[in-house]
């Protein structure tokens, strides 16, 4: 892949890769589409890229069969078994490939009963989550307040976050609003650039913590109460005020954190976890799926099989 528009996406033929020592490899069978993806694809994140010759192999979430375990593996996964994982994209490693090489401490096994499409939307968006709340560090009967509920980033925050027995307050549109709830929100106000003062409206002395899945950075700060906690899902690093607590989630950071992927698909086998899948298309209509998520509306995953 080279920069520029859904267009860009192309089939290539790329070298055999081995699992060398703590590593699986994988038959690849499907990749979610995410937001980053696209970022991606347009250029947005080139610098990640500097130093690395095309062709660019995004995709942060893939679910397949392994069929090469490397030396030294101990996490109980053999080949032949169905697993799903995450990826830190870099060059041609990127999960939009049909094989694929990852460190055995990223990739568990299926949740029973789950397809590789539907399975593969956990990773990347379920480990978000999780770290996005281990940083607001709240406590049981606190309250949380989510942006952009509805995605899939933010529909995990709201189910963990019920599960860890906080108060979830969460926006959505009109036509969302049974879907967030259906969720697990125990408050829903109407999405915007006023989010803040609705949610004040309900909290006059401001939220305990705020997860912003919907990128409203500075807008949504007011949500906030005095001492309270903020993460961000794009880098934004919010001006000290107020004695908040501001945070970056960036799930590079639980890349190989087993134990906690491990906890998320049995979150998923025990209900707690709803896994989203909004549509899926084989590997030659990749861009047809880019342009689908680009236009909007899309509430649960789209996935690229392979």
């Amino acid at each position: 892949m080279k920069y520029g528009g859904p267009e860009v996406l192309a089939i290539y033929d790329l070298p055999e890769i081995h699992a060398g020592p703590g590593q699986l490899r994988i038959r690849n069978h499907a990749a979610t589409v995410n937001p980053t993806d696209i970022m991606s694809r347009s250029g947005m994140l080139s610098d990640q890229q500097k130093g690395t010759p095309p062709p660019f192999v995004p995709g942060m979430e893939a679910a397949g069969v392994v069929d090469e375990v490397g030396e030294g593996v101990t996490t109980g996964v053999h080949v032949g078994d169905s697993v799903l994982g995450l990826v830190i994209p870099r060059g041609t490693h990127g999960a939009y490939r049909e094989q694929i090489v990852l460190n055995a401490h990223s990739v568990v096994r299926l949740p029973a009963g789950k397809t590789f499409a539907e399975a593969c939307t956990l990773p990347m968006n379920g480990l978000t989550a999780r770290m996005s709340l281990d940083l607001l560090n709240l406590s049981p009967g606190q309250t949380i307040a989510v942006t952009g509920a509805a995605g899939a980033y933010g529909g995990y925050v709201i189910q963990l976050a019920k599960a860890e027995g906080l108060r979830v307050i969460a926006d959505a549109s009109e036509k969302d609003e049974a879907l967030v709830k259906s969720l697990g929100a125990d408050l829903v106000v109407r999405r915007g650039n006023d989010v803040a003062a609705r949610i004040r409206a309900l909290f006059p002395d401001g939220v305990d913590g705020l997860a912003d899945g919907a990128v409203l950075n500075e807008l949504v700060i007011p949500a906030v109460r005095d001492g309270g906690a903020f993460t961000s899902v794009r880098g934004f690093q919010g001006e000290p005020q107020r004695g908040i607590k501001f945070s970056r989630t960036f799930v590079m950071n639980y890349d190989g954190k087993l134990d906690e992927l491990e906890r998320l698909r049995r979150q998923v086998e025990n209900g707690t976890l709803t896994l989203r899948l909004a549509g899926t298309y084989p590997k030659e209509q990749a861009a047809a799926a880019h342009k689908r998520l680009e236009a909007g509306g899309t509430r649960g995953r789209l996935v690229i099989e392979f």
